[in-house]
Formats: C-alpha cells, sequence, structure tokens
C-alpha cells in the first residue's frame, strides 16, 4: 500500500471535517489552508469524496464542505480505498491470482498476505472519531503552560 498525495489530502481533509462535524461547513480554502494543500489539487480531491459519499457540499455565499455521515462511520480503510485502490502489497496475495507459476510454493506469498490482513484490520479499525480524539490528545501533551 503506498498513499499519494491524493490520499494523504484526503484523509486530512475528511480529518478536518470531522474536527467541525456537527458545526458549519468549511470552505474549500480554509479546508486547504488547514491541510497545507494546493487548492485546485484539493478541489479534486473532495470531488472524489463526493462521489464516494463521504463529503457533501453546500453552495451559495455560505457554502463549503461537510461531512456526509459522522466521523464513527467512516474509517480510514474506507477513503484509502476510495482513493488508491486495494490495500494489498502485491496482487498475488489473493487467492485467485493466477499470473505467477511460484504461487502455491512462493516463500513470500505467505508473509504478504499477512501483512495485507494486518494492514487491513489496522485502517479498518480506525474511524475519524478515533483519529480526532487522537489529535485532541497530542494537542493537549504539547500545550505549553506557564
Amino acid at each position: 500500500m503506498k498513499i499519494t498525495y491524493k490520499g494523504d489530502y484526503a484523509l486530512k481533509a475528511i480529518l478536518v471535517l470531522s474536527q467541525r462535524y456537527g458545526g458549519d461547513v468549511l470552505t474549500i480554502t480554509e479546508i486547504a489552508q488547514r491541510i497545507d494543500a494546493p487548492v485546485k489539487f484539493l478541489e479534486q480531491v473532495l470531488l472524489e469524496l463526493k462521489r464516494g459519499g463521504f463529503v457533501a457540499s453546500r453552495r451559495g455565499k455560505v457554502g463549503g464542505y461537510l461531512l456526509a455521515r459522522p466521523p464513527s462511520r467512516i474509517t480510514v480503510g474506507e477513503v484509502v480505498r476510495h482513493i488508491e485502490g486495494p490495500l494489498e502489497p502485491i496482487a498475488c496475495i489473493r487467492e485467485d491470482y493466477t499470473d505467477c507459476k511460484d504461487c502455491n510454493t512462493c516463500a513470500f506469498r505467505r508473509l504478504w498476505q499477512n501483512v495485507a490482513r494486518s494492514t487491513e484490520a489496522l485502517v479498518d479499525g480506525a474511524t475519524f472519531s478515533d483519529m480526532v480524539t487522537q489529535t485532541q490528545c497530542a494537542e493537549q501533551n504539547n500545550a505549553y503552560v506557564i
């Protein structure tokens, strides 16, 4: 699994919207500033997230973006798969893979299958509610008080 800039911006945009869930919409400019992303590129990412049912948009003077469902019902794995595709580190881990004559005797296949299962368990078990909580904890730990 490799996360591109597109995937990174998608995850960060969902996180920012999760932090504001239930509040006002955020403009694309506000989101771009918070995640340090180019606005034009972020437009494409948000459009893809909208197609996937992760975000919704409102038009008009007070328009912007918001989550289409609660952050507790969106996992990191869903977003990654939607933007980046399958999580598998190599194609041969699928049971129906037939393009390699060594699949049944390959010393690495089982290792890559275990890597894929572990990765899936981690990203599918992490909701954006969890990510918001982790962010809040990290911010509290980094607070400087005199």
